[in-house]
């Protein structure tokens, strides 16, 4: 298919998927950066390989892993023209957005309090790209939270319809790329010891 051709709206509708898929394609490089240095810095006599990650994460993932699905339904619902059931999904999608970061705060503070710390002398390699790896990750969800407010906005105004929906679909593939990278991360962090 030559990507130059057809009407002036399809070559709208490729260009903003092109543009999300160079800006999901340059955060996997900056993940991917920070997990090989988290493996090499893993050879360092220092480095804690007993450590638990806390609890809330484990919650947390399985919020943002409900908050695909309801993002995912959000889109199936628009798709057959249900604007009502869209709305409340994406609502709920939202709410599970907030509930996921409250989360991640929450097994911050369990981390502190089992003594491990970002920064300072009693803190630990380590624990450092867990805080980091994590709170850069939270940024991402904020980005998507904000993406998810603006396409609720959008869908309230009822800008959306079954046959019209691109910022919904763009919103739901970023959300859901964000959802992969938390697994992917939590499982990382899970396994390499």
């Amino acid at each position: 298919m030559d990507l130059t051709q057809g009407t002036v709206e399809q070559k709208n509708r490729r260009a903003k998927k092109m543009m999300l898929w160079f800006g999901i394609g340059s955060l996997i490089m900056g993940f991917a950066g920070w997990t090989s240095a988290y493996i090499v810095s893993s050879k360092r006599a220092d480095w804690i390989s007993d450590l638990e990650l806390p609890q809330a994460f484990l919650w947390s993932t399985a919020t943002i892993i409900l908050s695909s699905i309801t993002y995912w339904l959000a889109k199936g619902a628009i798709k057959k023209g249900n604007l009502k059931q869209t709305t409340t999904l994406l609502l709920v999608t939202f709410g599970l957005g907030i509930f996921f970061v409250v989360l991640q705060f929450v097994g911050f503070s369990q981390m502190l309090e089992n003594g491990y710390y970002f920064t300072g002398p009693t803190s630990n390699i380590k624990m450092s790209y867990v805080f980091l790896i994590a709170a850069v990750h939270i940024v991402h969800v904020v980005a998507g939270l904000i993406s998810l407010l603006v396409v609720l906005v959008q869908q309230l105004r009822a800008k959306y319809s079954s046959e019209n929906h691109l910022g919904l679909e763009l919103g739901a593939t970023f959300w859901h790329f964000l959802d992969f990278l938390w697994v992917y991360l939590i499982l990382f962090m899970y396994f390499v010891k």
